[in-house]
């Protein structure tokens, strides 16, 4: 009798325990589990994007004169790596951060006189990104900061580290974007004589939109391959 009593507890107990288990596996993801999911497809659109997603081929930004205008692409760098894509006096907070990749494209404004690289710098989490921001000029100075992507037989060919003339500095979530803007006639900063930051100034804009689109929250797909709830 003992033992009848004995099994049929156990048995309650194994049913109490499997129907708890199938609960678990068929409810749907809780507030802290969708939010977790977020901030990890956020953190992984830097890789799951495709480039011209991160950096469309155009991107607007205010003219001078009052209106919108668009800034073109010219090309996106094929390479990743955090190393040698700023000055040295800033590559060690990016990797004192974390960083996991810097993806780089340069864009030409409506007149295709201004020049503007944008960098996107990918890191672990908020406060890596905030960590290595706080190493770059929050006041517009270009250096030190991101260098400049050129393209060979391309308007951009003479984009070099001399002919920067201003800089920016965004950062949001796990990301860091910085731009880097000169003449596109190669003139170096030292001969441009008056300095006009009003003329670079758009490149904040444009790494605004750029930071904007890697981190506007998404409603998750917990069907969809780059999520997990």
């Amino acid at each position: 009798m003992a033992a009848s009593a004995l099994t049929l507890v156990c048995a309650v107990t194994a049913g109490v325990a499997a129907g708890a288990a199938g609960t678990e596996l068929t409810r749907g993801p809780n507030t802290a589990e969708v939010r977790a999911a977020v901030q990890r497809e956020t953190a992984e659109r830097w890789r799951t994007w495709a480039a011209g997603r991160v950096f469309p081929a155009r991107l607007p930004y205010s003219a001078e004169q009052g209106g919108t205008e668009q800034a073109s692409r010219i090309g996106i760098s094929p390479r990743t790596s955090c190393a040698g894509v700023v000055d040295a006096a800033a590559d060690g907070a990016l990797r004192a951060a974390g960083c996991r990749a810097v993806l780089r494209a340069t864009y030409i404004d409506a007149l295709r006189g201004v020049l503007v690289t944008v960098g996107v710098a990918a890191f672990p989490d908020e406060r890596a990104a905030a960590r290595a921001g706080a190493a770059f000029p929050q006041a517009g100075e270009p250096v030190p900061g991101l260098r400049p992507l050129a393209f060979r037989g391309t308007v951009a060919d003479r984009f070099t580290p001399s002919v920067r003339q201003a800089g920016s500095v965004h950062q949001a979530g796990p990301y860091v974007v910085l731009t880097t803007a000169g003449q596109a006639d190669g003139r170096p900063a030292s001969t441009a004589g008056e300095q006009r930051p009003a003329v670079f100034a758009f490149g904040g804009e444009l790494a605004a939109h750029v930071l904007h689109r890697l981190t506007a929250p998404r409603l998750p797909d917990c069907a969809a391959p780059e999520w997990q709830c």
